[in-house]
């Protein structure tokens, strides 16, 4: 019989949700509560570490070290109430400061590595091995925060208990992370999912949860099955079905296509509801003027996500696209410009270089996982390069954004999120900066969408350009400042001014056989072929017909050499919704009037854009 108690009652007010979505059932309720109030860490006299004995041959690379056994003498029971354990965590991390925490903390250093049972001379080699092996014990959590920075995965490694269970199939003890809300402490909580007899291996299933594709699986459990191999598996992808396109995505309706609008029928000025306090500031041209609410407006500049196309009412525009989301979401663009390769040409079948040249080659691997550890494993095999960058698909600023040439963490990170795996720029081109040297750098295009039938767009002539604040190389994978470019929001006062004008100047002196008149042209070409390709189909898998709207994004692009250094090729990394343009409004003060010239007016002379 339940007994309630104050400190039950507090109990489940702040931990009930938590109970029921990690399934914990509830005969265990009562004595978690009680364990995590007295803090009684009693696996012990259930439990015991046993580390395995591989004799003479020595163990393998990926051979489990330890065990955990039931030791108790009458066994565990499944339907004793107190067959719930906490497990204390070792170490927990954040992964671009892991490294650093290895070196500052030589305990926890050797702690981790006789877990691991790597060992090294040197420290810093130690340290290395330690990283390698950390994602066949790590696991992670996030925390339900306001701030996208706080939301960013938690990744944690148990004591040596709970990193000592073994993976299982057919697992007889469950493993779930659980936050004390009173004291702000996360520890795991190991339950039996079966009656389990003296003597017997406690295993848990590494892979759980709802996939049944045996392929993913498959994948999935690569860390811990190393010999398994994807070789035969195919890697080439293929266009999902349109319901792909809707998976957790608001329905839009749309506008009617055949509605004429007709700006001359406006009076001027436009009347001009923003949302974007740079608009409100910066456009200043005599036919538009700003107006306080959304009713008395002819058009809406949002900045919040628009839907209801349909009730937009005549002769009004708005600044957004039904389905744009096929260019704005890091999975649907890869999908949407894979429709530019031609048919049949999709791989070269000796560099495995993907098609078109201008995309990335990318992965979602949440959809594709199998496919891409085959097309890791067949660029493995044949010694090509395999750095990956792997991004969520709906954060920006480099937030859980990591690279890794390292399969077990890649199989890893879609654990704390939906993720694409993208082929990282191992061969940028460089810029030297002054006192620095030569860093990364990628520019960012601001492209205006007036029309996808006939398809009609502009670049903004002036484009950005943002540097690393550290020297390139394949080397230190964590550190920010060498491999990333987005400096204006962990470190504004790090962030390299520099004009279009200036960097063209500059950047044909580095390179003296290069005009960026032509790296432009190839840019122009990337941004038309993505544009194409998402008018080229009905929505949800493209974007539609529709007279009222008009859009901005901001194309983000690195380039990369490739025929041996003699031809530089632009990538297309992402397309962004409604990009911060604060810069762009100190740099070029005319930037909101050109573009509402273009958009609304259809005057584009003198107006900075250029037709692509």
């Amino acid at each position: 019989m339940h007994v309630v108690t104050p400190e039950m009652d507090q109990f489940l007010a702040l931990h009930k949700y938590q109970l029921e979505s990690s399934c914990i059932p509830k005969i265990f309720w009562e004595s978690l509560e009680r364990k995590l109030r007295l803090q009684t860490f009693d696996a012990g006299h259930a439990f015991s570490l046993m580390k395995f004995d591989y004799e003479e041959r020595g163990r393998g690379p990926r051979e489990p070290v330890w065990a955990v056994v039931v030791t108790a003498e009458d066994g565990v029971s499944e339907s004793d109430p107190e067959s719930i354990y906490l497990v204390d965590h070792a170490w927990t991390f954040r992964v671009n400061g892991a490294k650093e925490q290895l070196q500052s903390c030589p305990q926890l250093l050797e702690r981790l590595a006789n877990m691991m049972d790597v060992s090294a001379d040197e420290p810093e080699a130690l340290v290395e091995l330690v990283a390698e092996e950390l994602w066949r014990y790590a696991q992670c959590y996030s925390l339900n925060a306001s701030e996208a920075e706080e939301r960013t995965p938690i990744w944690y490694i148990m004591d040596e208990v709970g990193s000592g269970v073994q993976h299982a199939d057919q697992p007889n003890v469950r493993i779930v992370p659980f936050v004390h809300l009173p004291d702000r402490i996360t520890y795991s909580l190991m339950f039996p999912l079966e009656d389990l007899a003296n003597g017997t291996i406690v295993g848990r299933d590494f892979a759980e949860g709802p996939e049944t594709d045996p392929d993913v699986r498959k994948a999935l459990l690569l860390p811990w099955q190393p010999e398994t191999s994807f070789l035969d598996e195919p890697f080439q992808q293929s266009e999902p079905p349109p319901s792909f396109f809707e998976d957790g995505r608001v329905a839009e309706t749309l506008s009617d296509p055949d509605i004429e609008v007709d700006l001359d029928k406006i009076a001027r000025p436009i009347r001009v509801y923003s949302e974007y306090s740079e608009v409100n500031k910066a456009l200043s041209h005599p036919d538009f003027i700003i107006v306080n609410t959304p009713e008395e407006a002819d058009l809406l500049w949002l900045t919040h996500h628009y839907k209801d196309f349909k009730s937009l009412g005549p002769n009004r525009f708005v600044n957004q696209f039904p389905y744009e989301s096929v260019i704005t979401v890091k999975d649907l663009l890869c999908v949407v410009c894979r429709r530019k390769a031609d048919p049949g040409k999709e791989c070269n079948s000796q560099t495995l270089e993907m098609q078109p040249a201008w995309l990335p080659t990318t992965y979602n691997l949440k959809t594709e996982l199998p496919l891409f550890v085959s097309y890791f494993e067949h660029r493995d095999d044949r010694g090509l390069d395999n750095h990956w960058i792997c991004k969520p698909w709906n954060l920006a600023r480099g937030l859980d954004t990591h690279i890794s040439k390292n399969i077990n963490f890649i199989l890893r990170l879609p654990q704390s999120g939906p993720k694409i795996a993208q082929k990282y720029v191992e061969d940028p081109v460089l810029f030297t900066r002054v006192g620095i040297g030569p860093v990364k750098f990628d520019v960012r295009y601001v492209i205006l969408l007036k029309s996808v039938q006939p398809l009609t767009a502009y670049v903004y002539k002036e484009f950005f350009v943002r540097f690393a604040n550290l020297p390139f190389h394949l080397a230190d994978l964590e550190q920010y400042e060498r491999h990333f470019t987005v400096m204006n929001y962990g470190n504004p006062e790090q962030l390299c001014h520099m004009k279009c004008a200036q960097f063209v100047i500059e950047f044909e002196q580095q390179y003296e056989n290069m005009k960026w008149v032509d790296v432009e042209a190839d840019i122009l070409v990337a941004l038309r072929g993505a544009l194409e390709a998402a008018a080229s189909k009905p929505p949800p898998q493209g974007i539609p017909h529709s007279p009222q709207s008009r859009a901005v994004y901001a194309a983000d692009l690195m380039l990369s050499w490739s025929d041996e250094k003699e031809k530089i090729q632009p990538k297309l990394l992402e397309i962004n919704w409604m990009p911060d343009c604060q810069r762009a409004c100190q740099y070029y003060p005319s930037f909101y009037n050109d573009i509402f010239s273009t958009l609304f007016l259809g005057d584009t002379r003198g107006k900075n854009v250029i037709p692509i």
